[in-house]
């Protein structure tokens, strides 16, 4: 099959647009219908319901999604394997929320790096559904997150901890004069969402919602704010008094996972990864 077909077939069900998909794809519209049609006949199935500014996909057509993407990522990878250098003998695939990038994951890349010569990282941002997909697809070797998906074809390892504190711009502020326009909320998880729920939910609606810590923080330190962020990454700017802890407000902590699947034909590799994921000596 076309893998043409199938990235055609995704962006038309992203935008439910065939005019959208197709200026995204640098194609004419026409030619993005003949590829969905293309791809119908291949699979004898409807994937669309074509109703006039209304492109919803089929009950078969939401079935695809899952393949679609499976085979694609499958795809890629297997090229960059057969493409690898002399130097490296296989590939490392890690997938991560946003989040875990920003509080944990950034100040281990250069160890793994040099750690584990002769392999090639693959690294992603991605939700947690997709990760569990693709630790099944075994498209993905390693999934780090908050919220570990809990099957029993995979292992789990804790790799860490991160404290979550809340600061502000502004100095000698409570939890309970934060004023409306002032709260900027960081997604950390199912976990840290009920926590906020029963000791904050007093905060003020916020005047953003982002998954990246990075974000947050940017915009906190252009606009004046305060949000929940880690504590290694703030404690240069508390030490400055370019941020500061809001009074009363106890820190959160978050522990970090990684799941991959056990069975996996680069477990060596794995095991060394998740050695240097551990060391706390990266951060």
């Amino acid at each position: 099959m076309d893998t043409d077909l199938l990235k055609t077939f995704l962006e038309v069900s992203r935008t439910r647009h065939f005019g959208k998909a197709a200026e995204n794809l640098y194609l004419t519209r026409s030619a993005v219908s003949f590829r969905v049609k293309q791809l119908e006949g291949i699979l004898g199935v409807a994937l669309f319901e074509r109703q006039r500014n209304n492109i919803q996909p089929t009950p078969a057509g939401e079935r695809m999604l899952g393949h679609a993407e499976a085979v694609l990522t499958a795809w890629e990878r297997a090229k960059q394997d057969v493409s690898l250098s002399q130097l490296q003998s296989t590939q490392l695939a890690i997938g991560a929320g946003p989040n875990i990038w920003d509080a944990y994951l950034q100040g281990h890349l250069q160890h793994l790096h040099v750690g584990l010569p002769g392999v090639a990282l693959r690294t992603e941002v991605l939700p947690l559904t997709v990760m569990t997909r693709q630790l099944m697809d075994r498209t993905l070797d390693l999934a780090i997150s908050f919220d570990p998906p809990k099957l029993d074809q995979f292992e789990l390892v804790q790799l860490g901890q991160i404290n979550l504190l809340l600061v502000s711009s502004t100095a000698n502020l409570s939890a309970a004069s934060i004023a409306p326009g002032q709260y900027v909320k960081v997604d950390w998880g199912t976990a840290f969402n009920i926590i906020h729920a029963q000791e904050y939910a007093a905060l003020p609606v916020p005047t953003l919602h982002t998954s990246s810590a990075r974000i947050a923080l940017d915009f906190i330190l252009n606009n004046g704010g305060c949000a929940f962020l880690p504590e290694h990454q703030v404690q240069g700017l508390l030490r400055d008094g370019q941020l500061h802890l809001v009074n009363g407000a106890s820190a959160i902590s978050r522990s970090v996972y990684v799941a991959y699947w056990a069975e996996n034909d680069r477990l060596e590799q794995i095991q060394q990864a998740i050695r240097f994921l551990t060391d706390k000596k990266s951060l």
